[in-house]
């Protein structure tokens, strides 16, 4: 059972839009009949995005709370209810410790484990009348260690616990709280770690099912934690990362 099996329409928010996760998770919502408010910095191309899918556009910085607080208001003002929120923000940093600056250090926090309290924040008070889903993207690199990950692995392990805490609290609130925490995944993010054919080959070789993540892989278990049909799930982090966190094969 999906969304179009509601007799109410569903209606969400997807923060990152743009992002080569978000948009397929507004491509999915949107091909399941949802009703959408997406959300992003880049102007042009959140436009081009709503257009085609019917949604209706908010430009805004999801590192400022203010920010966050007014695109809630818009999704209540526009649809009512909102049935679930997609947090899919965020950024890369491949430094070590040693080699990452404090303007480094703020901007990684700022932009991943800031921007996702914000909006937990904000989208708490949104649902905690109804009731609802909520879902972060972390990553495979909060789970186990890789080398030059200290910045960005300390902002999506927060995420993790940002997550698994707001379960607990909002739990009784009927507001279900989830992760997905990606391996490598092709998306402009991750466009030069990836730019040449040893690259990738190298990048292939740590996931044992043997290749990269496409957008679409990650995006369809976000949009899975998100229906409302699947209500008996909550403080979950979901590895979709071809078994990179946590298995090693004889590869």
């Amino acid at each position: 059972m999906d969304i179009t099996d509601k007799a109410e329409q569903s209606s969400f928010i997807v923060l990152g839009a743009t992002g080569g996760i978000g948009s397929e998770l507004s491509k999915i919502l949107a091909a399941q009949r949802a009703r959408l408010i997406i959300a992003a910095r880049t102007e042009e191309r959140l436009h081009t995005l709503a257009q085609s899918l019917d949604a209706i556009p908010v430009v805004m910085d999801a590192t400022d709370p203010e920010q966050v607080n007014s695109l809630m208001e818009t999704a209540k003002d526009e649809y009512g209810t909102i049935h679930g929120i997609a947090h899919c923000v965020g950024s890369l940093l491949l430094k070590p410790a040693h080699r990452t600056t404090n303007e480094d250090w703020s901007t990684v926090i700022r932009t991943n484990l800031d921007s996702s309290f914000f909006v937990l924040r904000a989208g708490i008070n949104l649902l905690k009348k109804r009731g609802g889903a909520m879902v972060f993207i972390s990553t495979a690199a909060a789970l186990t260690g890789f080398p030059n990950h200290e910045g960005i692995a300390a902002a999506k392990a927060g995420i993790i616990g940002l997550v698994r805490a707001a379960a607990a609290s909002y739990a009784n609130r009927g507001i279900r709280i989830n992760a997905v925490a990606p391996g490598m995944t092709r998306t402009p993010l991750t466009a030069g770690l990836l730019r040449s054919a040893p690259m990738e080959k190298a990048s292939t070789a740590m996931h044992p099912l043997g290749r990269i993540g496409e957008p679409r892989d990650v995006a369809q278990v976000a949009a899975f934690l998100l229906q409302p049909s699947h209500s008996w799930i909550t403080g979950q982090v979901y590895g979709v990362d071809g078994g990179l966190a946590h298995i090693r094969t004889n590869r």
